[in-house]
């Protein structure tokens, strides 16, 4: 189905204190974590030309934290002097939209009118003027992530902090985002003002934006700048994680408390990207085919074959395995963090986790009903948000699930059940939803017609005294996958 194409005016400049991060909490505040499902989020008008291609990154990134298929931005000037800096200004292209152009909704955003914003526990649509919850006591204070992964992020924190001490009771975390940033953070003295001033400098990588370290405090505040703070995502089960800005964050390190940044008694740093910034390329540098195909893979005892997974049958008994209501996230099915993460190439040992937040028994329970019936998995609105983890719909499916069925679905998540041959429904009647419960058992049949043919199923309880409809809006490539029991099995069979 063709998305819409929501459109985003921004008009003004940012003022002081005021950076990319607000502007997308700012969305986030009106739209909320399910306001881009189903549609292209594109930037345009005057606004956009005051904002670097990394503000834009910044701004992209957590279009998924809204639901959207994409963002888009114009290639402009911008763009081609992120490209220069990269040494690859030819591959610079001029993209914008044409004169007229007309979008499904449009709205405006006026740059200057911004302020600090903050996201509240446990969701990105949580968002709030950071005025609204300033002087909480913090634990923790993070910077870097996908989600907040410039130089100058780095950067105008380092200037922040220059000449002063973080107090000791606050970790302050410094997540460089790339080997190239850290680089240059150490060639420009960036890292050193933040060392000097008490930082915990770390690998570059998720880390703890994903649970692998720098856990906080159970029921203490972490300020960070990562995508999401979905509930445990942070490796703490009971934890705190508001998401905000570089400058709050530092501004809250050097106070201790949930601080604007405006209200420090500090100029605004200026700060600038590297003239001749340091360039590590080396892992972008593609190996042979030659070498890869006589590359012999390496398994630790940690890592195991994938399971083969059976084609969709023609007919179904199904257990409701476990019935969920708005808002699931990836993180709740799937979740990451130290205890898990080791085993992501280890299917059956990983999916003893699967939705572990939720319901720790579940999967215990899954393996056990499923020698005899397959599951279903019920939910609310907004199925599978968050992050494009593949391992929350392949646990489910070697768990033996086959159908979810949900009011609706977030869009990457939804692939990625079909990519593993579990069809994803959306009831006919949401009504239907408050019918069904954990532990219902129902019959479904012709399920080779109804894909193929109506993409309409019809769910009838074992005793034959309820039934209810389905509705599968499915592409014909994404039948074909369903009736092979996923992406996998067609892949195999062209290969053969």
């Amino acid at each position: 189905r063709m998305p819409q194409v929501m459109g985003i005016e921004l008009f003004g400049e940012l003022p002081e204190w005021v950076s990319a991060k607000d502007v997308i909490l700012e969305m986030l505040r009106r739209h909320d974590v399910d306001g881009g499902v189903g549609k292209v989020i594109e930037y345009f008008g005057p606004g956009v030309a005051r904002l670097s291609a990394m503000d834009r990154h910044v701004i992209a990134n957590m279009g998924a934290e809204l639901g959207a298929t994409t963002t888009v931005f114009p290639s402009d000037e911008s763009t081609k002097t992120f490209l220069a800096s990269q040494n690859r200004e030819d591959d610079w292209i001029e993209f914008r939209p044409d004169v007229g152009a007309s979008y499904d909704s449009v709205e405006a955003i006026d740059l200057s009118k911004l302020e600090p914003l903050i996201a509240l526990p446990s969701s990105p649509g949580n968002v709030v003027p950071v005025g609204q919850v300033e002087g909480k006591e913090i634990y923790q204070s993070y910077i870097g992530s996908s989600a907040n992964p410039a130089y100058r992020d780095f950067a105008i924190a380092a200037e922040m902090v220059n000449g002063s001490k973080i107090p000791s009771h606050i970790s302050f975390d410094i997540n460089p985002t790339s080997r190239q940033i850290l680089h240059n953070m150490v060639k420009d003295g960036v890292l050193e003002k933040l060392v000097n001033a008490g930082a915990r400098i770390h690998q570059a990588g998720c880390n703890g934006c994903i649970g692998m370290g720098q856990a906080p405090a159970t029921d203490k505040i972490s300020l960070r700048t990562v995508p999401r703070n979905f509930p445990g995502r942070s490796g703490t089960k009971e934890d705190k994680v508001f998401l905000v800005s570089p400058e709050t964050a530092a501004a809250s390190a050097l106070q201790g408390v949930i601080t604007d940044p405006r209200n420090l008694s500090l100029s605004y740093p200026k700060v600038h990207d590297p003239k001749n910034p340091i360039l590590d390329t080396e892992l972008l540098a593609a190996p042979s085919l030659e070498n890869g195909a006589n590359t012999t893979l390496q398994k630790g005892p940690n890592i195991a074959s994938l399971p083969k997974l059976k084609p969709l049958p023609n007919s179904m008994t199904l257990e409701t395995i476990i019935k969920v209501g708005d808002d699931i996230s990836t993180d709740e099915i799937s979740p990451a963090g130290s205890r898990s993460l080791p085993f992501r190439s280890n299917i059956p040992k990983i999916s003893e986790f699967c939705f572990e937040p939720i319901d720790a028994s579940f999967a215990k329970r899954a393996l056990a009903l499923s020698k005899d019936r397959a599951l279903l998995i019920v939910a609310g609105e907004n199925y599978g948000q968050g992050s494009s983890r593949e391992h929350a719909a392949l646990c489910p499916r070697y768990l033996g699930v086959r159908i979810v069925l949900a009011k609706s679905f977030a869009r990457i998540h939804r692939q990625n059940l079909v990519n593993f041959g579990i069809i994803p429904l959306t009831f006919e009647s949401e009504q239907d939803y408050e019918s069904v419960s954990e532990g219902q058992i129902f019959n479904v049949s012709n399920l080779h017609a109804d894909l193929n043919e109506f993409t309409e199923f019809v769910f009838v309880s074992i005793d034959g005294t309820f039934s209810f409809r389905a509705i599968g809006e499915l592409s014909q490539r994404q039948k074909e996958m369903l009736l092979a029991g996923g992406l996998i099995n067609i892949i195999n069979s062209k290969n053969k």
